[in-house]
């Protein structure tokens, strides 16, 4: 009995370690790795064991800017299980990343939390850190971007939006022609298994009187949608290039 009542403080109680195959993915690829339990001082009933996929994001509250934790998915591994005092029980699992799991650029930890819901006790939990590059999609719109049409990746943010809720947002600072007219530009990666959908904000420099009441109302910016089918974006680099550079271009005036 005063075992069981440690255990439910978290003291000789069961724990739980997650083993991934690698550590290193792309959006969209399948995950392969197993939950190991340990079980403690004394049996332990289980009621669900779930894997999070975990990021963090800048959300805007009373005008001040806060990070919080973020879980972009749920995965449930399995549910209604034992754990013997001492046993060790391995769970296989496979999961999917989703498409709009954003890249691991600058210090954006990405993590999966996985945790054991066992009644009337604390719940063990395990935290293992991913990678994530950018989808090969992604990385042919943002060599495009830089290679081809001059611009310069200047900050890379994962944050909350009103229009698309938590989204990973590219900022660029304007280069070549684009340095005369433009203060920045902005893009949003909307993945999917054959396209990919990408939301420009660009933002228009201030030219004369006019221009700079624009800027002051936030007038100046302006936001474009260009999509890239899976052909376009396994073809050439000038050909996505040309594309975006035709969105772009119209506002030039």
């Amino acid at each position: 009995m005063f075992k069981k009542l440690l255990a439910s403080v978290g003291v000789g109680a069961a724990k739980v370690d997650t083993q991934l195959e690698k550590d290193q993915f792309i959006p969209g690829e399948t995950v392969h790795g197993k939950v190991v339990i340990q079980g403690g001082d004394v049996e332990q009933s289980i009621d669900s064991i779930h894997i999070f996929l975990m990021t963090e994001a800048i959300r805007e509250v009373d005008d001040k800017k806060v990070k919080e934790k973020v879980a972009l998915q749920k995965y449930p591994i399995a549910d209604q299980e034992t754990i013997k005092e001492g046993e060790t029980k391995e769970i296989p699992f496979s999961i999917q990343l989703p498409y709009h799991v954003p890249a691991s650029h600058g210090r954006l930890p990405i993590w999966f939390e996985t945790g054991l819901d066992i009644p009337m006790a604390l719940d063990p939990e395990d935290r293992d850190p991913i990678k994530i590059a950018p989808h090969p999609y992604i990385d042919q719109v943002l060599q495009a971007l830089e290679s081809h049409l001059g611009f310069h990746l200047r900050k890379v943010e994962m944050e909350y939006s009103k229009r698309y809720g938590y989204v990973q947002e590219f900022e660029f600072a304007p280069g070549g022609e684009y340095r005369s007219y433009l203060d920045e530009l902005e893009a949003i990666f909307f993945l999917h298994e054959d396209r990919i959908d990408v939301m420009l904000e660009v933002d228009r420099r201030a030219r004369g009187l006019g221009g700079l009441f624009a800027e002051a109302l936030e007038m100046d910016e302006s936001r474009a949608k260009v999509s890239f089918t899976d052909q376009e974006l396994n073809g050439s680099l000038e050909t996505v290039a040309r594309k975006l550079q035709q969105t772009i271009d119209q506002y030039k005036k």
